[in-house]
């Protein structure tokens, strides 16, 4: 992105309404190239003595670029999906090379070996989980031998996470619906994805129950409320996403109109999230909300699109207000939003 006095000049593969190879090689570059930047860096860790204190690449060898454990495991997510989904994406060689190393096996059984800590049970839940599972779904149907190499590496800590769930989530009494790290609905949604493919029977019947057990009596959402300060999830909507899987389609509309019946007014309208000052770390979450609320519209419309083309609009809307800011030369939104992005254009895709 070029500036030139006040005036910003942004690239035309911005504007575009599909993913072409272009808008891919721009947005690969992200995730590739903050993968194996160590720093900065900011580490979940429980510390119980001063043996603990080591450098993120020697703790977290598979994930410890790209400032935390979560955005790193979901910029390996969207480097993964871009090789798949663009076949000619450019530095294709470099990101298989990349993802070789880091996803190696001897670096995911350090992973594995530092979950599996008693004192680090909760590290990453359910945030860092539920992107896992996600990147693990990729692999898994991605029909290269390297990918599937890359899956069987990874199945061990995807398999830990799965049985981290199955324990944790009947112990909690009370969802969080807050629009961060913590919101449980989303922390489910890509789980819920994973288990299906997986044909997982077990960990498919928890995730149900538990989200009934939570959700199916929650009413009039307030969208008016949204967003709060440095929202990255809209709460209703990621709601409303987990409920749209698991729920059957009678079930899931008589729920919908108590939860939020301004979804179907055919002239619904939703401002867009801004952010006054994208150098903040918190503050830039806006523009992932942005992208969050157009990927749950398009999961909405693309299952149900007789009811919802409406929301068509809207979504698109709330992905090109958000796609400049993904290249803004700002690494506080840099190190994640690329993957929001991805994961709205994939949903819009399907």
């Amino acid at each position: 992105m070029r500036k030139i006095g006040m005036l910003f000049f942004l690239p035309i593969w911005m504007f575009a309404q599909e993913l072409t190879l272009d808008q891919a090689n721009h947005l690969s570059r992200l995730p590739l190239k903050c993968m194996q930047q160590e720093y900065p860096n900011k580490l979940g860790q429980m510390l119980l003595d001063s043996t603990e204190i080591q450098n993120p690449k020697t703790l977290h060898p598979a994930f410890y670029g790209c400032f935390d454990w979560h955005s790193s495991v979901h910029g390996h997510w969207s480097l993964v999906y871009l090789l798949k989904n663009f076949p000619d994406l450019k530095n294709r060689d470099l990101i298989i090379e990349k993802l070789s190393t880091n996803l190696s096996r001897e670096n995911i059984q350090q992973e594995l070996a530092y979950l599996n800590k008693p004192h680090e049970k909760s590290f990453e839940r359910t945030y860092g989980w539920n992107w896992l599972l996600k990147l693990q779904l990729e692999l898994e149907t991605y029909n290269k031998p390297f990918a599937q190499e890359w899956a069987d590496n990874l199945k061990p800590l995807s398999q830990l996470v799965i049985q981290r769930y199955i324990e944790f989530l009947p112990k909690l009494l009370y969802a969080q619906r807050v629009g961060t790290h913590a919101n449980t609905a989303f922390g489910l949604s890509n789980a819920w994805d994973y288990t299906v493919y997986a044909q997982d029977s077990t960990f498919q019947k928890v995730i149900r129950e538990n989200a009934m057990r939570l959700f199916q009596n929650d009413q009039n959402c307030p969208l008016s409320w949204e967003p709060s300060g440095t929202d990255f999830l809209s709460p209703c909507l990621e709601e409303i996403g987990l409920m749209q899987r698991i729920l059957p389609e009678k079930e899931f509309f008589k729920w919908l109109k108590g939860f939020s019946p301004q979804l179907f007014q055919k002239k619904f309208q939703w401002e867009v999230a801004r952010v006054s000052d994208r150098t903040d770390g918190h503050l830039v979450h806006l523009d992932g909300l942005n992208f969050s609320r157009a990927w749950n519209m398009y999961h909405l419309i693309n299952r149900y699109p007789k009811q919802f083309a409406h929301l068509k609009p809207l979504a698109d809307r709330h992905l090109q207000f958000a796609l400049p800011t993904v290249v803004d030369g700002n690494y506080e939104g840099e190190h994640w939003l690329a993957s929001f992005a991805l994961r709205a254009f994939e949903e819009k895709g399907q």
